[in-house]
């Protein structure tokens, strides 16, 4: 009884039935007692958060990181190749650019859905993101908080592409592009791609941080994540 009133107040559990199964499957519990393994999995997110997702806000953040920096999608790679081939790569570098400006500029409306989703994770949510791949709470993160970041992030990707000058240059780069004989013009939706493509790089770079959580002590910062993923490395 002193045992599942311990685990009680550790993880705020109303079923008992819960209690036994936790008890049953992490023994070491009764000797760390005050082991938070929420506590522990909300505090590695948040280290994911401020440590990796925060570099994506910095000019360049995504444009030089090859991990998440935005490509051309599939319709406008043909334009690039286009635009350059008759001698306008500077137009055609400056449209690749000012796509991950927008995306830099839209990272920084991220923290707060964020902050919402960890702070929401359920204790079944972290005990199964513990002993699950080393992506499980990355994917807790997407699952969790994609729509809301999509409906977040386009408005903002929108009015991003006015504030660094991406809609202008784009409209530049598809005139000159659907002025030139024997193509077929193009009307691509670039809010939409690079919302998505945003999405993903954020979602890349908690993946790096939980990775490295996971597998490597040194960062292991403090004693509750130390404590917590030292279940992990015993599955």
């Amino acid at each position: 009884m002193k045992n599942i009133l311990l685990l009680l107040g550790i993880f705020t559990l109303t079923s008992c039935a819960e209690l036994q199964q936790v008890a049953n499957q992490f023994p070491e519990l009764g000797q760390t007692q005050s082991l938070d393994i929420a506590g522990g999995l909300k505090e590695a997110l948040n280290n994911g958060i401020t440590k990796q997702v925060s570099k994506l806000t910095v000019t360049d953040g995504f444009f030089k990181n090859e991990m998440v920096k935005i490509l051309l999608p599939e319709e406008l790679q043909k334009v690039d190749k286009a635009l350059r081939n008759v001698g306008m790569s500077k137009l055609a570098d400056e449209g690749l650019k000012v796509i991950n400006r927008a995306a830099e500029d839209a990272v920084k409306e991220a923290t707060p859905i964020f902050v919402d989703a960890v702070k929401n994770m359920s204790f079944n949510d972290a005990k199964n993101i513990l002993m699950g791949n080393e992506n499980a709470a990355t994917t807790y993160l997407q699952n969790s908080t994609s729509t809301a970041l999509y409906s977040k992030f386009n408005p903002v990707i929108k009015s991003s592409f006015n504030k660094v000058g991406a809609d202008k240059v784009w409209s530049q780069i598809i005139t000159k592009y659907n002025s030139l004989p024997l193509v077929k013009k193009v009307n691509p939706d670039l809010t939409d791609y690079t919302t998505n493509k945003a999405m993903e790089g954020v979602f890349k770079m908690i993946a790096v941080e939980e990775k490295s959580i996971r597998t490597n002590l040194a960062s292991r910062t403090s004693d509750l994540l130390k404590k917590v993923f030292a279940l992990q490395d015993k599955k």
